[in-house]
């Protein structure tokens, strides 16, 4: 794939490596099932658009960096849990939110809709809502 061809950034993923690279990955199921033992995915930052159609039920964290994430359509609360409680940030349509290094976040969806992450896919976390 060269710098003139199209990417669906819902299909595929683009890694933005620390110097000047950019690389696409198809983001089929298995990529989110086998990103954790990925370890080309550690450098750089990790791009994709994302249909939210459900309240996440998961926390996830990024040890590695901050995550942005822009609300493309759509209506959202991204929920942040920290030594200091939980916080709630609203997104709608055009309105973004860091997501800071090591603090566990999830999504509750209020209106289905689109997003775009800008992420370090490096040592992300999951737990189930609910867990410790």
């Amino acid at each position: 794939m060269n710098g003139e061809d199209s990417l669906d950034l819902r299909a595929t993923y683009v890694q933005l490596h620390d110097g000047a690279a950019a690389v696409a990955i198809p983001a089929g199921p298995e990529f989110w099932q086998t990103i954790d033992k990925r370890t080309e995915l550690h450098e750089g930052r990790l791009v994709v658009v994302s249909p939210m159609n459900e309240t996440w039920s998961h926390w996830e964290m990024h040890p590695a960096g901050e995550e942005l994430v822009v609300a493309l359509s759509g209506a959202y609360e991204f929920v942040f849990a920290d030594s200091a409680g939980e916080r709630r940030v609203a997104l709608v349509a055009g309105r973004a939110a860091i997501v800071p290094r090591g603090v566990w976040h999830r999504a509750v969806v209020h209106e289905a809709g689109e997003m775009l992450f800008i992420t370090r896919g490096a040592a992300t976390q999951h737990k189930p809502v609910g867990a410790a």
